[in-house]
């Protein structure tokens, strides 16, 4: 239980080893230098009247009802935007000051309506609160003259109300915009008496630049802005602290209730990775959790032609071991397998692995990892010695040059950019490479020093020309490299090759060599340096090389071990780095140790009583190639929509199509139940009790909310089932399955739900050298020793654009969207993105006759679909983008089979394709054949 209201500062901390003491209303404090006069009082027991303050923002000054007297000083300081001096003694009630203020809530009540008893925001009002705290007990001025009262109401938003009669002009939405969010779509329009708020030109909220993020919501102190969830279901009276479910930021939500019923969903102040910010994901699309659509019983039917049947879960899981167990019988106990979800809680993910490895007996367990971020395992470990980013979130704050490479940061972790926006606007600089122009290249107050449009598929080509204007002219951290790593001869040897110049590289990635060089120049010499990165680093044939060239990069600038530098990746799911750390890789078990180590397995089969096979298990990749050969025959799918989310969808088809079993356990019937036998109702994150662990190795307690509408948690269906085939698995509580892991996992050593609920949140590795986890890695040393320089040849992808096939095709994510959109798709958030569009050149466009808003056929050597075209120059000439959220789209019908040399990560980010005006779905067909065995 947590509580509604956290108490409120009226303005930010400040740090620093210098303090003040000051004395306030006699009552002496020492505070750091800087502080204000109103959060000194408020830490010392004292709350200053305030409506335009809070801790969240920077001192404004406007309100007036914050006055304090000082002695010495003349007047009645605004104790919001007065710093505390050594010796300084402050009076914060006096009959002057009583009635200054008194005088001030008059005014504003004049111009307010007066429905305090029918208002939403009755209880959680900051002006009400405030008229009680003076002392207001009456209002001498009536409404006859000029007032506000009959101001409209905007309700345009999905997710809140503005309701304009109620807005006191304090500008805190505006500063929460400007401040927190960074997207500046609010301003204060007009002057004096004539002053409102406004979004944009005055647009209505849904049609101007805001990108509902919550921020002005949270920290409005009246019912103008207003969730109309509150507004429906009255004031929550009550709240429990749990981790967001959508991106791997891992925000920290207060989930409010109405007895057992969900209001809304408030960021925590205290949240390590949020620190009381969130995006329109996070704070309002939550609703799919009671979605009519979700399936609350499990279902069986003996063919995909079937109907489905619903059944009791003692049914459906002696169903589920009976048939594993028969396939295993026929055709060998490798004939089976499952994948974990990187959308369900860490416990949930152990023991579906452990469900494999122990009651399967065998390794063919892999992720959704594998077709997201499994090249940041591979490429960081190589280099490193750990699978995982090495920073907080905070550490961007102490950054002086941002590298984002192949990352769309404010529509795919909106939360960290507005972190990482908030640094730029302060001086850092950013150099973005992407070949499509993201918002963070120029935007309001932002603009990159760089964007290197490069050429999809050519990463490695450029971080190589990087790092040979490095080593070649000078700028080598010698030191850092002689002391900390080890193999730099060799590599330098070969990344000083002309074949690595920015000149020698300028006709395979399009960037120009200059520019290429004087972005090289400023990160290696601009200060701290931090790389952050996304699936258009790792989504290509050579992911593991280009992640293990940015690691190069970063060690021969000396840019590891501190705040502000660092290789980041951004996890694209709630629990990517978690299902990882668990054990999911076919090779791999908890905390990345290979199955074939003696010692590590002899820890499990201890504790497992159970064998566990020395040689890996089979990648998702190979489960289809075996389940199409005849060699592979039945599946566990644990919360994915592979069938929509892996490439080559005929290719996944037919393997699906191919397996005797196909068991699926999620929220709703998806594509890939299409092709399942078997269906178990999944958890909401709202039902989860556990653990996430975010892209910074944050591990988050996920708590209840409500009791599993299912009537069974998740890892229990998973140990049902390990019994069911024999295999005695059981926990009393997910505390316990936490307990196993870090016994056995010498990363997660430290780790409890209990030390969770204390701290709120620890980074692992978390054990005897680090009790409180590690927030910054790889300080003093490596995790391997010494860091590893690693060649990095550049091999162009297999897939090149073509007379039939002439453009290249990449893909990502939007805002308002998430993944394959099972979740976000059933709520309001349609109304930004009803449908994937493609985005075309408008060169391209014209070429083919394409106008904005017509369909468009897109096809590749694989497939074909159809899709509404979007006229942008965002992408370069001969390069289009579109998202994947839809599967009535099914953009990974045209994605290919090809893949990262070492973790078999798909190709997403590079297709060749042709796009032309649309037509009948059969002759669309008709031409894709056509076209392919032309190429062919």
């Amino acid at each position: 239980m947590g509580l509604l209201k956290e108490p409120d500062y009226g303005t930010p901390a400040r740090t620093g080893e210098a303090t003040v003491t000051v004395e306030i209303d006699g009552v002496p404090i020492t505070v750091p230098e800087g502080t204000s006069v109103m959060r000194a009082a408020a830490e010392s027991g004292t709350d200053i009247p305030k409506l335009c303050a809070t801790d969240s923002l920077e001192a404004f000054g406007s309100c007036r009802l914050c006055l304090v007297e000082i002695d010495g000083r003349k007047g009645t300081p605004a104790s919001c935007t007065t710093p505390v001096a050594e010796g300084m003694k402050v009076s914060t009630q006096t009959p002057r000051l009583e009635k200054l203020r008194q005088g001030v809530m008059e005014l504003y009540i004049s111009d307010h309506p007066l429905d305090c008893l029918t208002c939403s925001a009755n209880g959680d009002c900051e002006l009400q609160d405030m008229s009680g705290v003076v002392g207001l007990r009456q209002v001498r001025y009536g409404y006859e003259g000029a007032n506000h009262l009959d101001a409209p109401t905007d309700s345009s938003n999905p997710y809140f109300d503005f309701d304009a009669s109620k807005c006191i002009v304090c500008s805190r939405c505006v500063r929460a915009c400007d401040e927190v969010q960074g997207t500046f779509a609010l301003t204060i329009e007009g002057r004096g008496f004539d002053s409102k708020v406004a979004a944009g030109a005055g647009d209505p909220f849904l049609e101007s630049d805001c990108v509902s993020c919550g921020a002005c919501v949270q920290a409005c102190p009246t019912a103008t802005l207003q969730e109309k969830s509150v507004v429906d279901l009255g004031m929550p009276t009550r709240s429990v602290l749990t981790t967001c479910a959508y991106c791997g930021v891992g925000c920290s939500f207060k989930a409010e209730l109405r007895g057992d019923e969900l209001v809304r969903m408030v960021p925590y102040k205290d949240g390590g990775a949020n620190e009381g910010h969130s995006c329109v994901k996070g704070r309002f699309a939550f609703g799919y959790a009671t979605h009519p659509d979700r399936r609350l019983n499990p279902m069986i039917r003996e063919s995909t032609t079937d109907e489905w049947r619903e059944t009791d879960w003692e049914t459906a899981i002696s169903y589920v071991a009976e048939k594993f167990r028969d396939i295993q019988s026929r055709h060998g106990s490798d004939s089976i397998g499952g994948i974990t979800s990187s959308r369900c809680t860490n416990e949930e993910v152990y023991v579906v692995q452990k469900m494999v490895r122990a009651a399967f007996g065998n390794n063919n367990v892999d992720t959704c990892a594998r077709v997201c971020h499994s090249p940041t395992g591979y490429g960081l470990k190589q280099t490193f010695g750990t699978s995982a980013g090495t920073q907080d979130f905070r550490s961007v704050a102490s950054s002086d040059v941002i590298v984002v490479i192949g990352a769309n940061p404010t529509d795919g972790h909106p939360v960290f950019a507005s972190r990482m926006k908030r640094r730029l606007r302060e001086g850092a600089k950013l150099v973005v490479i992407d070949p499509r122009r993201i918002d963070l290249v120029r935007s309001p107050h932002i603009e990159a020093a760089h964007h290197l449009q490069l050429a999809p598929g050519t990463n490695v080509a450029m971080v190589n020309a990087f790092s040979h204007v490095v080593v070649t002219e000078g700028l080598t951290d010698e030191s850092f490299v002689a002391s900390r790593c080890e193999g730099f001869d060799e590599w330098a040897e070969f990344i000083s090759r002309e074949e690595n110049s920015p000149e020698a590289v300028e006709s395979i990635t399009g960037v120009p060599a200059e520019d290429l060089r004087e972005a090289a120049r400023l990160y290696a010499t601009g200060g701290n340096g931090a790389i952050y990165y996304g699936l258009g680093v790792t989504e290509h044939s050579q992911g593991s090389t280009m992640v293990m060239g940015m690691a190069n990069l970063a060690m021969v600038t000396g840019n590891i071990g501190r705040d502000g530098v660092g290789v980041n990746p951004l996890r694209g799911q709630n629990n990517v780095q978690g299902s990882c750390d668990m054990g999911s890789f076919p090779h791999e078990l908890s905390g990345y140790r290979h199955v074939a180590d003696d010692a590590v397995r002899e820890v499990f089969e201890k504790l497992w009583e159970r064998p566990i096979l020395p040689e890996p298990g089979l990648r998702i990749p190979n489960m289809f190639d075996a389940a199409v050969d005849g060699s592979f025959h039945g599946l566990f799918v644990q919360g994915e929509d592979i069938a929509q989310s892996d490439p080559n969808t005929q290719h996944v088809s037919a393997a699906l199509s191919a397996l005797e079993l196909v068991v699926v356990q999620d929220l709703f019937l998806n594509e890939t139940s299409k092709f399942a036998h078997v269906f178990l109702p999944g958890t909401s994150f709202l039902e989860k009790d556990g653990t996430f662990t975010n892209a910074e190795r944050r591990i988050n307690r996920v708590r209840p909310v409500m009791v599993p509408k299912t009537g069974k948690d998740e890892w229990q269906v998973a140990c049902e089932i390990a019994q069911a085939m024999g295999y005695d698995m059981h926990y009393e509580h997910p505390r316990e399955i936490m307990d196993e892991i870090a016994a056995v996992t010498p990363t997660f050593a430290g780790v409890s739900f209990g030390k969770l609920d204390e701290l709120g949140s620890v980074q692992w590795p978390c054990n005897d050298k680090a009790p409180e986890g590690t927030p910054i890695m790889h300080a003093e040393e490596f995790v391997r020793g010494k860091g590893k320089f690693v060649l990095t040849p550049f091999v162009a992808t297999r897939e090149r654009s073509t007379r039939r096939f002439p453009l290249v095709l990449t893909t990502g994510r939007i805002l308002s969207q998430y993944n394959v959109g099972a979740q976000t798709r059933r709520t309001a958030n349609v109304a930004w993105h009803p449908e994937d569009v493609l985005e075309i050149h408008p060169h391209d466009a014209e070429d083919r006759g394409i106008s904005s808003g017509d369909v468009v056929n897109l096809s590749s050597r694989v497939g074909t679909t159809s899709l509404r075209a979007k006229i942008s120059d965002r992408m370069p000439v001969g390069v289009v983008y579109t998202t994947f959220h839809h599967p009535i789209t099914g953009a990974n019908v045209v994605t290919t089979e090809n893949s990262d040399w070492a973790t078999n990560c798909p190709e997403y980010k590079v297709t060749a394709v042709q796009v032309a005006r649309g037509t009948s779905a059969e002759k669309a067909a008709a031409d894709h054949r056509e076209a392919v065995l032309t190429e062919s």
